[in-house]
């Protein structure tokens, strides 16, 4: 059994990376820190491959597919993300793009070219990193907030086209609010509620993932969140969430 992640050398994509060599797979990790990469590969008790690599750059993603595609991967975690935090106006525009490379770009190919291999054996598993904020839009973080709704409802349609084609591959959506990664400095501001353990928020989704769950929403509070914003006006839930993001700035 092997697993590719992509953001794995902190945070949730680390944990993923422990948790599923401890369950006996073998990895194909990425990040763009060789030396973090070096010190999990020593680490972990399972095979580790890995290819440190800037998602943000255009040939990248095709790169971690041709490194990945000859070695018969069965799961996919796509695991990289940020954000930046500002208005709209005043985020810089390169390095919004960069996120959104990441983010969105990376993320779609991925999962495109590894679902063609996967639906070919009909088997294989992806699990996407999105966040409790694709459910909603985000002021002062809006780039960020809009990239996750990309990837909720892409999944979402992947997952159906699987089921209509009655495939044994399965999609999988990871959802949490705050975690305690970080996240929050590399987009500048801090939290606003108690975060969640990265490694409980890794267990959850690699566990659902394994049982080819769609949704996965680790906390009963942030499952709650996402149940109740459905009935909230959009126009009323954009001034929440701007009053609870502007808490965050440092």
């Amino acid at each position: 059994m092997r697993a590719v992640i992509t953001g794995a050398t902190s945070g949730i994509g680390k944990e993923m990376a422990v948790y599923l060599s401890q369950l006996g797979y073998d990895l194909i990790l990425t990040g763009r820190s060789q030396k973090h990469l070096e010190q999990m590969q020593k680490a972990l008790p399972t095979g580790v491959e890995i290819i440190a690599l800037d998602l943000s750059e255009d040939r990248a993603p095709f790169q971690l597919y041709d490194f990945c595609k000859d070695k018969q991967v069965d799961v996919l975690v796509n695991n990289a993300g940020y954000g930046l935090f500002g208005t709209f106006d005043q985020i810089d525009l390169e390095d919004e793009l960069h996120m959104l490379n990441v983010n969105i770009r990376a993320l779609h190919i991925l999962t495109k070219l590894f679902l063609r291999d996967f639906k070919k054996r009909n088997r294989g598993r992806i699990l996407n990193v999105a966040s409790s904020a694709g459910f909603l839009s985000g002021s002062l973080l809006s780039s960020y907030y809009a990239s996750k709704n990309y990837v909720v409802r892409l999944t979402l349609a992947i997952y159906e086209e699987l089921r209509r084609a009655h495939s044994k591959v399965t999609v999988s959506l990871l959802c949490p609010g705050p975690v305690d990664t970080n996240f929050n400095n590399r987009a500048g501001v801090q939290f606003s509620m108690p975060p969640a353990s990265p490694k409980k928020v890794a267990r959850y989704g690699i566990d659902g993932a394994l049982q080819g769950k769609l949704i996965l929403i680790p906390g009963m509070g942030v499952r709650l969140g996402v149940f109740a914003s459905r009935f909230v006006p959009h126009k009323m839930m954009s001034a929440i969430t701007y009053e609870i993001q502007k808490k965050k700035l440092k």
